[in-house]
């Protein structure tokens, strides 16, 4: 599996601080943490960008660079600064994100196209976010024939169906589910496309200790499903196994809960109790609560 590491992300005090403060060392150390977890690409996520937009991003992927050779992941909404941070990138970057709304696909696929550079490309069309699987490969369809007919290969896009947040009352659940319809049902529908998420966001609202947990169920089953690529926490040791093709043991149980076998919890140790239920609520088989461990 492809990983994009999130770490980077100004939403993160410590980044928005560095940021502000032109202090390279909290941004390159996490650079060089990432490097050295094996993540793929580094997500450079400065969000919109509305003050000193080229300034800050020519200086945020200079300090990056400095101590890494990772290619970057560029993560902003704001065209301007998405064209700096492609511009300065010394490897092939990927251009996160483009999506199937008007002004994003007129403004960020044609510079996807200009520095033949793979793209993220999101179900988000001008009417929101679509809620079932098939409407999600609808709207992506769309979205990838206007990027083909800029001359952008499917072989190029990477597609996001959006995870959303389990804890959201009633959409959560469904919306797992939808997402793994959707993996499922990308390489016949779209041959050569590749399938990515921000895979954190399925824990949003949920427990912060219980957090990790989720991220990690969330990350198997997907896996399971073909999930080529996941935006996510390179500093987690326990994650980054998972998605290097480690905690078998861990895996094949939640393969085993997901098929719906009978599994006695009785015999098993608490972490794996805790896979076992988890699977059960991300498989929409329990109701989510914030006590879905007791």
């Amino acid at each position: 599996m492809v990983i994009i590491g999130e770490n980077i992300h100004v939403i993160a005090k410590e980044v928005n601080d560095a940021i502000r403060a032109r202090n390279p060392k909290p941004i390159q150390d996490l650079a060089r943490a990432q490097d050295k977890a094996r993540t793929d690409y580094i997500d450079v996520n400065v969000g919109y960008l509305r003050k000193d937009t080229e300034e800050t991003m020519k200086w945020i992927i200079n300090t990056i660079q400095e101590v890494t050779d990772l290619p970057l992941s560029i993560d902003t909404m704001n065209p301007v600064a998405m064209e700096v941070g492609l511009r300065l990138c010394k490897k092939r970057p990927l251009l996160n994100s483009a999506s199937g709304k008007t002004d994003s696909k007129e403004q960020m696929l044609p510079l996807a196209k200009k520095y033949n550079c793979d793209v993220v490309i999101s179900v988000i069309n001008d009417k929101g976010m679509p809620a079932e699987g098939d409407s999600k490969l609808d709207s992506i369809m769309d979205t990838v024939a206007y990027a083909n007919d800029l001359g952008i290969p499917n072989e190029n896009i990477w597609a996001d169906p959006i995870a959303l947040p389990v804890s959201t009352a009633g959409e959560g659940q469904k919306n797992a589910l939808a997402t793994y319809e959707f993996i499922e049902m990308l390489p016949e529908a779209l041959p050569g496309l590749k399938s990515t998420l921000g895979l954190s966001n399925i824990s949003n609202g949920a427990p912060i200790e219980l957090r990790p947990l989720l991220n990690h169920v969330y990350l198997i089953m997907l896996a399971r499903k073909g999930l080529y690529s996941s935006i996510h926490d390179a500093l987690d040791v326990d994650i980054m196994s998972v998605s290097k093709g480690g905690k078998e043991n861990l895996v094949d149980l939640v393969y085993r809960t997901w098929d719906g076998e009978d599994i006695d919890l009785s015999s098993l140790s608490q972490e794996q109790i805790n896979y076992v239920k988890t699977t059960r609520v991300l498989a929409g088989e329990v109701l989510y609560s914030d006590a879905w461990l007791e």
